[in-house]
């Protein structure tokens, strides 16, 4: 008797990586985006942060304030889709036991106290990235998504469109040659 050796989709455990847009998926919010998933739960859904789509904006440009003085060259990211009317910061770091590391929605004094910590980077969000109980599963079995562990050196790039194909390039040559390949294959 055959069996089904296929995981139920609420053992999946997906915290922690890394989803990088199909290069087929072209739509403008999440052309070759790389997010961290920062929460999955398969009752409640998932939450995500973009971490390589600049807005071309500095936080000085959004929040003018005083208090905000130590943040005003940092850059801001569009986290996402979902919330596209809030700024959060958030911080990075690597842990050599535990291996990436977040904090997310960290007030404004915060973010300054880990800006000043070795390691830690600190970036500034427009939105988040979120989906609905079981939407994430059913995207990854359409192959929407790649999934990826996130390196000790993910913190080292340049956090911008480039850092989709430095790790895609990582994963396998398969996904070198799909790094590599032209936005629109049929022009080449």
């Amino acid at each position: 008797m055959a069996t089904d050796s296929t995981p139920p989709d609420h053992s999946i455990q997906l915290q922690g990586q890394l989803l990088l847009a199909d290069p087929s998926l072209r739509s403008s919010t999440f052309r070759r985006s790389v997010i961290l998933l920062a929460d999955h739960h398969a009752e409640r859904g998932a939450f995500g942060l973009i971490l390589n789509h600049p807005s071309g904006k500095m936080v000085g440009d959004l929040l003018p304030g005083d208090q905000f003085a130590p943040l005003r060259k940092l850059p801001v990211h569009l986290g996402g889709p979902v919330q596209s009317d809030q700024l959060t910061f958030s911080s990075f770091w690597w842990s050599k036991k535990l291996g990436l590391r977040w904090s997310l929605r960290v007030s404004a004094e915060e973010a300054c106290a880990h800006a000043k910590k070795p390691g830690h980077i600190v970036r500034a969000f427009i939105g988040y990235s979120g989906w609905t109980a079981g939407q994430l599963e059913s995207e990854l079995r359409h192959q929407s998504w790649i999934l990826a562990q996130p390196q000790n050196h993910l913190l080292e790039f340049t956090h911008d469109l480039n850092l989709w194909a430095e790790i895609l390039r990582g994963i396998s040559p398969l996904h070198r040659i799909l790094a590599e390949a032209p936005d629109d294959p049929s022009l080449n």
